[in-house]
C-alpha cells in the first residue's frame, strides 16, 4: 500500500536522523497600567505560593486559542494552591516589554510570555533583570542570548500533533484538496505546516494542499477571506494555525458549511458541526507543570523543555465524532510508532522536501 510505502520512507529518514472574559475570574489589564490580580485567603502554612505573571500576545486572553489555554493553566495554578495569578493582555507589539516591565516591579516570582513574538523583550527582560524569573512558550534561546541563566523555554512538538491532524485530513477530505493557514512564519509555525503537510500526503498521495502565512495572529477578518478563496478553490478541509486569525477560518467554515481543524485547544465547542479535529497543544499543561516546579521548590532557570506525544504534550482531539473509527485506529497505530521512535516527522522544509519534493508551498504573499 502507499500509505505503508510513505511511513517506510519517513521510518528510514527517523532512523537516519537518529478563557474567559476579562481574564475569567482572575485578573486582566487590557491599557497595561493596572493588574488586578486573583488571590483567595487561606490559613497561614496551608499552601506555599508563588506570584505569576502572564503577558499575552496581541491576540488577547480570549482568542479561543493559544493564550485562553495558557491563562487556564495559571487558573488552575491558583485553585490547587491559591497562588497569586496576574495577566496583561497586549495590545500592539510595543506593549511587550512594559508589560512584562510592570510585573517586575510588582515583584513576581515568576513571569510567563505566550508565543515566539515575545521572545526579544523576554530575552532583553532576562538580561536586565537576572535576579527574577522568567519563561516563555515556543521560543528557544541558544545559551549565550541569556547569560544569566534565567529564561526558561518551553518548546512543543508542533509537528507530531500537525502530522496526526493532517492524516485525518487526507484521509477524510471528498474533493482531495485542503488548505492550510498559519500566522506569521518563522521556524515553529513552519513545524506545524510542514507536519500537516506530511500527513495529509502520508493519508493522500495525490491530495493538493493549499498554503499561506497571512502575516498576522489577530486578524479574523484576513483568516476568513483566505479560507473563503481555499473553499472557492474546492478545498473542503483548511487546517488554521493562526491564533485569533483562525477564529475567522472557523466562522468561513460554519458559513460554508465545510471542515476545518482548530489548533492549540479542542476548538470544537465553537462550532460544533464544523471543526473535524483540532491539533492540540497543552499550553495549560505547561505553565501549570513549569509553575509547579517553582512552588516545589525544583524549578531550573534557563531549561529547555519538550512536550510532545510522548509526555501527553501534543495530541489531537475527537469531539464530535466526525472522525471514522477506521481512521482513528489508523491514527493511533501512527502515534504509538512515532512515540516508539520508529516514525521521524519531519519539522523544517527541508526535512518535508527529501520526503515530497516539490510539495511544499506555504506562501506569505498569496494563496496557491
Amino acid at each position: 500500500m502507499r500509505l505503508r510505502k510513505i511511513l517506510a520512507v519517513l521510518v528510514a529518514v527517523s532512523l537516519a536522523l537518529v478563557v474567559f472574559a476579562a481574564c475569567g475570574s482572575g485578573g486582566v489589564s487590557t491599557d497595561g497600567e493596572e493588574v488586578v490580580t486573583e488571590e483567595e485567603n487561606t490559613e497561614e502554612g496551608e499552601f506555599v505560593k508563588i506570584s505569576v505573571g502572564f503577558v499575552t500576545d496581541v491576540g488577547g486572553v480570549n482568542d479561543q486559542s493559544y493564550n485562553q489555554s495558557a491563562w487556564e493553566g495559571l487558573q488552575r495554578l491558583h485553585a490547587d494552591t491559591s497562588s497569586e495569578v496576574s495577566c496583561i493582555e497586549s495590545k500592539d507589539e510595543s506593549e511587550y516589554a512594559p508589560n512584562i516591565e510592570t510585573f517586575v516591579k510588582q515583584g513576581s516570582d515568576l513571569i510567563w510570555g505566550a508565543g515566539f513574538v515575545l521572545g526579544d523583550a523576554f530575552k532583553q527582560a532576562g538580561i536586565d533583570n537576572p535576579d527574577r524569573q522568567f519563561a516563555i512558550v515556543d521560543c528557544a534561546y541558544a545559551p549565550e542570548d541569556v547569560p544569566n541563566d534565567n529564561v526558561t523555554s518551553v518548546v512543543f512538538a508542533n509537528e507530531e500533533c500537525s502530522f496526526l491532524v493532517g492524516y485525518i485530513a487526507g484521509k477524510t477530505t471528498k474533493t482531495g484538496k485542503v488548505g492550510h493557514i498559519s500566522g506569521v512564519a518563522s521556524d515553529t509555525m513552519e513545524a506545524f505546516a510542514v507536519g500537516y503537510y506530511a500527513g495529509v500526503l502520508a493519508a493522500n498521495p495525490d491530495a493538493r494542499i493549499m498554503g499561506r502565512y497571512s502575516g498576522d495572529f489577530n486578524d479574523p477578518v484576513a483568516g476568513k477571506k483566505i479560507a473563503n478563496q481555499y473553499y472557492a478553490d474546492g478545498a473542503d478541509i483548511i487546517f488554521s494555525t493562526a491564533g485569533a486569525t483562525g477564529n475567522g477560518v472557523i466562522e468561513a467554515a460554519k458559513e460554508q458549511n465545510k471542515w476545518v481543524i482548530g489548533v492549540d485547544t479542542d476548538q470544537n465547542s465553537i462550532a460544533p458541526d464544523n471543526v473535524l479535529t483540532s491539533a492540540l497543544k497543552r499550553v495549560d499543561n505547561a505553565l501549570y507543570d513549569v509553575s509547579m516546579s517553582m512552588l516545589n521548590g525544583m524549578f531550573e532557570g534557563g531549561s529547555t523543555l519538550r512536550y510532545d506525544l510522548k509526555n501527553d504534550g501534543v495530541g489531537y482531539a475527537t469531539t464530535g465524532n466526525h472522525i471514522a473509527p477506521e481512521v482513528i485506529a489508523d491514527v493511533e497505530g501512527i502515534k504509538a510508532q512515532i512515540i516508539a521512535g520508529e516514525i521521524k516527522v519531519p519539522a523544517t522544509a527541508a526535512d518535508f522536501e527529501a520526503l515530497f519534493p516539490g510539495k511544499y508551498n506555504m506562501s506569505p504573499t498569496e494563496a496557491q
